[in-house]
């Protein structure tokens, strides 16, 4: 039996053909454009290497020494394991609730904040969203720098709350 030759199907013989066609009708001024050198973007900093975080529950965790007097709170190691990306914390609001220490307006200069009501409940207000009752299995964002304030609780409320960067800072606003 005699070798045959291989020779190149049909299809990618049509396709270089057509190819060729559009590359000759390309018009002087797009050639120009593909000429010119590749804009070279600003490299982000190479971010460190994340480390694996795990935080058991144990009550004596719970520390008073975050942002809010009237609260407890219990780091869970995310901000150290994302050098700084993130944080998130176990919050507990201390009972009973009193608005004249707790319902302040302000804003957090964040890039992202989520929170999870894991016991009890508390009613929030948001700008643009007004009043909610957030209760056991409620979860909200609240979007960068939106104004907002903790109105009242339950005097058994956690909130895991999650924030970006885990660095930020806080405004408190005049109601």
């Amino acid at each position: 039996m005699a070798k045959q030759k291989a020779s190149r199907p049909a299809t990618k013989t049509a396709v270089k053909k057509r190819s060729g066609v559009k590359a000759a009708a390309r018009s002087p001024a797009r050639k120009a454009v593909k000429a010119k050198a590749p804009i070279a973007l600003p490299k982000k900093p190479a971010r460190a290497r994340q480390r694996i975080a795990i935080s058991h529950h144990r009550e004596e965790d719970f520390k008073a020494d975050g942002l809010r007097a009237y609260a407890k709170y219990r780091d869970l190691g995310i901000a150290d394991a994302t050098h700084g990306l993130a944080q998130a914390h176990v919050i507990r609001l201390q009972g009973p609730c009193d608005p004249a220490e707790v319902s302040k307006l302000h804003f957090h200069n964040v890039e992202f904040q989520m929170v999870y009501v894991l016991k009890g409940w508390v009613k929030t207000y948001m700008d643009g969203q007004g009043e909610t009752l957030m209760k056991e299995g409620s979860a909200w964002t609240q979007p960068p720098k939106i104004k907002h304030m903790i109105l009242d609780y339950s005097d058994d409320v956690e909130l895991l709350e999650v924030i970006l960067p885990a660095e930020f800072k806080t405004v408190e606003l005049k109601a």
